[in-house]
């Protein structure tokens, strides 16, 4: 692969890379000099995402440099490469994720149009009064809920956050949970 630098160059990747642990433009010429293949090797495989990517890859490089291990001659494209590819499954996953949430879900796979939108906003407005319906409750009933519901605590450490008995917390929670039930609309399925 040569020395990881243009014919002429004076220092290969490698050099830069641990020139920029204290010259951090040192990391901008390694940047320079791969910033357009490692764009192209990613729009290749995520055209809508590579500029993302692209920056994140160069990120990270950033970060972890210290960490590079000179294996190629002096170039750092294969290990810059590396951590598209990694990015770029990254991504993948997180899509088949969020495809497969919709899905199940039953919301739009694609939420471009105008009427993938509307779905969504007609399926969270039931969040909305939910949300109502938590403010409306007695703000002890409420935060002992949250402890419970949102930061999952057991009811044993619900109770020593708000300085009460565990069955006390039980009932706190209890009740709410009562009173959202009775006064949530129920979807018609």
């Amino acid at each position: 692969m040569g020395s990881g630098g243009p014919p002429g160059s004076a220092d290969c990747d490698a050099d830069l890379l641990r020139r920029s642990e204290r010259e951090p433009a040192a990391f901008s010429e390694l940047y320079a000099r791969h910033v357009s293949v490692v764009y192209g090797w990613v729009a290749q495989r995520s055209s809508w995402a590579a500029a993302d990517l692209t920056a994140e890859t160069f990120a990270r490089a950033w970060l972890h440099r210290r960490r590079f291990r000179d294996e190629h001659g002096g170039s750092a494209l294969p290990w810059l490469l590396g951590i598209a590819a990694h990015l770029v499954a990254d991504l993948a996953r997180h899509d088949r994720i969020e495809t497969r949430a919709r899905r199940r879900l039953g919301l739009p796979l694609e939420l471009g149009t105008e009427e993938g939108y509307g779905e969504v906003e007609r399926r969270l407005s039931p969040s909305r009064v939910l949300l109502a319906q938590l403010q409306s409750l007695a703000p002890h009933e409420r935060r002992a809920l949250e402890l419970r519901v949102v930061d999952e605590l057991s009811y044993d450490e619900v109770a020593d956050r708000l300085s009460i008995r565990p069955a006390a917390a039980r009932l706190r929670v209890s009740r709410a949970l009562r009173r959202l039930a009775s006064t949530v609309p129920r979807e018609e399925v």
